[in-house]
């Protein structure tokens, strides 16, 4: 018997143990009356939606009172509406496309038909026109009844990639095959179970899986991207690997390493930082006559950075993922997706996840940070070395962050220095920090003798519209500054 076979004779097993029939399940023995099929694939498409179902059926060879399988005469291969097949007079009669499929099972005490019917998706499935449901065991006109379609047309926002399906049909056996269900109970400081019952009913906890209506289980994309064991077993998912590429020089013309990471990323995150701080560049400098190297980025704003390109990106994006790219003065991490929130606004506004369950789990196993304060955090560590604030950029499909290294502040550009006074008067200002001329110097490094340079920052960043004096008639001695925002 092959693995098909195998499947849907589990999967009829577990629909006959059902008390009775269902909004997305219908048993039927011989009658394959073509118009009655059409109006029920409408029924069960748009009830396996309203249930949260990702398919419905329809059983032929079984009686729909006892359960018990009867066989049955139909065989779609053969049956025809005029002169055309079945499947291609259904296809047209149904709008939007459903892609339906019938399998012929052979079982010992018959044939049985299985009519797999997908849920609908983003409009509700209609057939010649007219849209239908499931009222309990029944089948009725959707427009009959409003309180089901308004909940129907509920049920059609998007479900998030993180838990659509990364794989079907997977033993118990082979989710922790396939998930290393080990680590995640190392990074929730939790015991490992003794047994595969337990580690099972977690991951369906955390929905890294779900049990499937023949009693196997679909992985996630979330639970295939957090704790896969490898990320090339999902084909559609490897590409989301995260990248890390070395260039000699400031250009990308000189790639001298790349690294790709193919474990999930909660599974790999660490080793993943400690691989890029082992490629950031050390400075030197003579403290008291001694050459001292120092690390020339701190390592908590290149935690923030791979945490940001992991939780903020487009999964929906294909052909891209992740990329952390190390230069000799510069790092730039890159992520498909558009900034969710204005990027001057960046350390102030609670930022929107396009994966939000993704990124409950990394916080909740301190991967990333609490909401909004990653930004807070790598801007911390740019200001411990006294180098620029980081810089973001963003466009229809990408976001990039960048951090930059400069030996001493005459290297700064202009666009460096009044990004950094306007990000690091936001920190301060949303840490209750009074921000004075003093402050800012602090920031840049510069002594109070030479307290004239930050004067003439603070003046391009005003000028430029980024902070205003928090008191206009303050004398010079007494100025406080905040951003354009407050």
């Amino acid at each position: 018997m092959n693995s098909e076979q195998e499947y849907y004779i589990g999967l009829i097993e577990r629909l006959r143990q059902l008390p009775k029939e269902t909004e997305w399940l219908e048993y039927k023995v011989n009658n394959y009356e073509p118009e009655l099929i059409g109006e029920y694939i409408s029924a069960l498409s748009n009830s396996a939606t309203i249930c949260g179902k990702e398919k419905a059926y329809i059983l032929w060879g079984i009686n729909d009172k006892t359960h018990e399988i009867e066989g049955t005469i139909f065989s779609p291969g053969k049956t025809k509406k005029g002169n055309e097949e079945i499947e291609n007079w259904l296809a047209g009669g149904l709008k939007p496309r459903v892609d339906f499929k019938f399998i012929e099972v052979n079982t010992d005490k018959g044939k049985v038909v299985v009519m797999e019917i997908p849920a609908a998706v983003n409009t509700p499935t209609s057939f010649k026109g007219t849209e239908f449901v499931r009222i309990g065991s029944y089948k009725k006109k959707l427009k009959e009844f409003p309180e089901k379609e308004r909940k129907l047309w509920l049920s059609f926002e998007q479900k998030p990639f993180e838990l659509r399906v990364a794989m079907e049909n997977v033993t118990a056996s082979k989710v922790t095959e396939f998930l290393d269900c080990a680590a995640y109970y190392t990074l929730m400081k939790l015991p490992l179970p003794s047994n595969r019952e337990t580690i099972i009913h977690n991951m369906m906890d955390e929905e890294f899986i779900r049990e499937m209506d023949n009693g196997n289980y679909e992985i996630t994309n979330m639970g295939a991207l957090l704790l896969a064991k490898d990320l090339n077993t999902f084909a559609h998912l490897k590409r989301k690997a995260i990248r890390v590429i070395k260039y000699k020089g400031n250009g990308k013309t000189n790639a001298i390493r790349e690294q790709v990471f193919t474990k999930g990323y909660a599974i790999q995150f660490d080793d993943i930082t400690d691989y890029i701080m082992t490629l950031i560049p050390q400075g030197e400098e003579i403290d008291g006559g001694r050459r001292q190297e120092h690390i020339m980025f701190p390592r908590k704003a290149i935690r923030e950075m791979l945490g940001n390109i992991i939780i903020h990106q487009d999964l929906n994006a294909h052909g891209s993922g992740p990329i952390m790219e190390i230069f000799d003065t510069k790092v730039e991490a890159s992520n498909p997706g558009s900034l969710l929130v204005e990027v001057n606004r960046i350390i102030d506004t609670v930022p929107h996840s396009r994966n939000e369950s993704m990124a409950s789990f990394l916080r909740i196993v301190r991967i990333c940070e609490e909401r909004g304060s990653g930004f807070d955090r790598m801007e911390e560590g740019m200001r411990d070395l006294t180098i620029p604030a980081p810089k973001v950029e963003t466009g229809d499909d990408f976001t990039r962050t960048k951090l930059y290294w400069y030996d001493n502040l005459n290297d700064w550009t202009r666009e460096d220095k009044i990004r950094t006074c306007y990000l690091y008067t936001c920190y301060c200002y949303v840490n209750e920090i009074e921000v004075a001329n003093a402050v800012l110097r602090e920031r840049f490094g510069i002594e109070e003798k030479n307290k004239a340079i930050v004067s003439r920052i603070i003046k391009s960043a005003i000028d430029a519209g980024f902070i205003k004096l928090s008191d206009e008639n303050a004398a010079p001695k007494l100025r406080r500054y905040i951003p354009y925002w407050a």
